[in-house]
């Protein structure tokens, strides 16, 4: 009895003094820990890391990064030039080719326009020489009429200047006209006509002196 009592203390103790490590181990780790956190905080504390010795040391040179940075702008700069000249060729070349269609296309009929002329010198010669109470008069009149049509509908325009100031650009003079004031247009010979604003045949007329 006596030593089943002497093992029972035994044990006690060695109970008793592994709490006690166990519980220096956790004290000991907790300050540990503590002096850890408390010298990270005092190292990001702005308060202990101003002045000069706060600054870390360094080979970078910042005059190379500035000038490396501008001769970057002006790269670019260049290049946004380049490309606004670029464009505005480009522009330039689309509106040419635009005017050069338009006026391809303004005076494609000239050619065929100015061959039709000479029927209608015709058919104005008919109906000046033929009979009024011809049935057949009407008809001419009448065709001569849809051929103006269909000429005006393409630009085509006539040039009948009696009466007005003469103009080389615009009229050819054949003759004087002793009724006619000076430089003004008296009789008109042959009409003219232009084509889109542009002279396709000048009219033959007499001019005043």
């Amino acid at each position: 009895m006596s030593e089943q009592n002497n093992n029972h203390e035994s044990i006690d103790q060695n109970v008793s003094h592994d709490n006690v490590s166990h519980d220096n181990v956790s004290h000991d780790n907790v300050a540990h820990d503590e002096s850890i956190l408390e010298e990270t905080l005092k190292e990001f504390d702005p308060q202990n890391n101003a002045g000069e010795e706060s600054v870390i040391e360094n080979d970078i040179d910042l005059d190379t990064f500035k000038a490396r940075i501008a001769e970057l702008e002006g790269e670019v700069k260049q290049a946004k030039e380049s490309t606004a000249r670029a464009n505005a060729e480009t522009y330039n070349a689309q509106k040419r080719m635009e005017q050069e269609a338009d006026k391809s296309k303004r005076f494609a009929l000239q050619k065929f326009a100015k061959e039709l002329l000479e029927v209608v010198d015709n058919l104005e010669r008919a109906i000046e020489n033929v009979n009024a109470d011809d049935p057949v008069t009407e008809g001419v009149r009448l065709t001569h009429k849809a051929l103006l049509d269909v000429l005006n509908k393409n630009g085509v325009e006539v040039v009948e200047p009696q009466g007005e100031k003469f103009n080389a650009d615009f009229h050819e003079a054949v003759g004087i006209d002793a009724d006619a004031p000076a430089d003004t247009v008296g009789t008109v010979l042959q009409k003219g006509y232009s084509l889109n604003g542009r002279l396709l045949r000048p009219a033959m007329v007499r001019v005043g002196q």
